[in-house]
């Protein structure tokens, strides 16, 4: 028991060190350390998903290659999996089970650890974040519980993980879209670039009418950044630093302004109606409905 332990914590001690993290070594490290009487063949009936895996989404088609590989010989190397109170929980290795349940197979060879919740979280998300065919929601969720469950700054985990600092920031941006433009992120409408421009603004109405927008249109990057900054729509950076005013404030601003017969400002929670003299103000009162003599 002391040896697997000490063959997994090796590796999870990556996660909070220095080092730049292999997935790929840390699980030949453990497949390696394992001894016979811990590897299984285990019916893949009795083996679920980890219940930690960001990757909500597979590709069919490498799934399929996987399969076709599976079939001509066989599974190279064992998945990873923990014992639980009914069968098993899978640790690393998603791809190959489902591979392996298309080739026909009905077992698959397992390395079985004593991993805990949070080694699993750990061990999945180490597995998932250098994939390179995460989608940007699934990789910037995956980002997102790293760096909370290993306290990293942003650029502690860009150099960690071999990512630009502005990478890493863009990504964790697209988190802030409303639930409709995520997914026409996750089904490929919606391209990171644009998914990117739109996460800079403020309201999630317009930014899924956008968003839309560009995928009716086939709108470019450059005609949609080209539209934004026309229109000077609200963005949450310049509004964090001047409360800049959003776009429907700008629209009731001018229904105001119709209203009243002068310019009208709507700020966070308050409205504002200047007036050059009572004569002016008596104006604006009868137009909003107040009548003097009733004052």
């Amino acid at each position: 028991m002391e040896t697997k332990r000490k063959a997994l914590g090796k590796g999870l001690e990556q996660l909070f060190s220095n080092e730049v993290i292999n997935f790929q070594d840390y699980t030949k490290e453990i497949v390696d350390n394992a001894s016979s009487s811990d590897i299984l063949e285990i019916p893949l009936s009795e083996i679920r998903s980890n219940p930690y895996q960001p990757r909500k989404t597979f590709n069919e088609e490498t799934i399929k290659e996987l399969a076709e590989s599976i079939k001509e010989h066989g599974i190279i190397e064992p998945v990873i999996v923990k014992k639980s109170i009914k069968g098993y929980e899978l640790v690393a290795g998603e791809r190959r089970c489902k591979a392996a349940k298309e080739a026909g197979l009905e077992k698959i060879p397992a390395v079985i650890k004593d991993f805990s919740d949070q080694e699993m979280m750990e061990v999945a998300l180490i597995e998932n974040i250098q994939r390179e065919d995460l989608n940007p929601i699934e990789e910037a969720v995956a980002y997102q519980n790293i760096i909370k469950l290993s306290n990293l700054t942003q650029e502690e985990f860009a150099k960690k993980f071999g990512k630009s600092r502005s990478y890493v920031t863009n990504l964790l941006g697209l988190l802030n879209l409303p639930e409709e433009t995520r997914k026409l992120v996750i089904s490929k409408e919606l391209s990171m670039s644009h998914a990117r421009c739109l996460s800079k603004l403020n309201d999630d109405y317009l930014i899924n009418t956008l968003a839309e927008k560009v995928v009716k249109e086939g709108m470019s990057v450059r005609t949609l950044e080209n539209l934004i900054n026309a229109q000077e729509l609200p963005k949450k950076q310049k509004q964090e630093r001047d409360n800049t005013k959003n776009i429907r404030n700008s629209i009731y601003e001018k229904l105001l302004r119709e209203k009243v017969g002068t310019k009208v400002k709507i700020s966070p929670k308050k409205i504002e109606i200047p007036y050059s003299d009572e004569e002016d103000l008596a104006q604006i009162l009868e137009s909003l409905g107040i009548r003097i003599e009733e004052i």
